[in-house]
């Protein structure tokens, strides 16, 4: 079956793979490019932050959790991931003493820590954001006392800001790795 044009269906298909690949030509090399950093963005409370995509092994909903007693109040639990027990914190309690609610937006970032996974419940995941050196160049000194220790920078612009975490010092700070009651 010809299409109107003139052209098999298969024709024109592989017309728009030639289409799509000339236009995105230069994604690759923008991509690739010297200065570009990649992270990926998310929210925890009323906050944007955004953490190196290498510091954040995967996404996940949130599984069933069994509860641990005797463990501080921002330890929701530990969860079976594909056969490996994992911690799950609520990282808004963690972060601001306020308890993240479960919705259908709520997410799980998987970190590395020594020994081991945890998992942290955020309101939302916004996916990947890039960040090149001018913006790091206009960034602004994080000044949330909450959150100074693990991020020193925001970039962005107006309510659009978000904070450049580091997972690492989070999965080493004593407080974080201390979550026995």
């Amino acid at each position: 079956m010809n299409a109107p044009s003139g052209l098999t269906p298969f024709e024109i298909l592989a017309r728009y793979e030639r289409l799509s690949l000339a236009h995105a030509s230069d994604t690759r090399e923008r991509m690739d490019a010297p200065g570009l950093w990649r992270g990926i963005g998310y929210r925890v409370g009323p906050r944007l932050l955004v953490s190196e995509i290498g510091e954040i092994n995967e996404l996940l909903a949130m599984p069933p959790l069994t509860v641990v007693p005797g463990t501080r109040p921002w330890l929701l639990g530990v969860a079976n991931v594909r056969g490996n027990l994992m911690p799950v914190v609520d990282f808004g309690r963690f972060l601001f003493d306020e308890r993240t609610p479960l919705s259908d937006r709520a997410r799980l970032l998987v970190v590395r820590q020594g020994g081991g996974s945890v998992a942290l419940l955020v309101d939302e995941v916004y996916g990947q954001r890039t960040v090149d050196e001018e913006q790091r160049r206009a960034a602004e000194q994080e000044d949330d006392p909450r959150l100074t220790r693990f991020a020193e920078q925001r970039v962005g612009e107006g309510a659009q800001q978000m904070a450049i975490f580091s997972m690492s010092r989070l999965v080493r700070a004593p407080d974080f790795r201390q979550a026995a009651a």
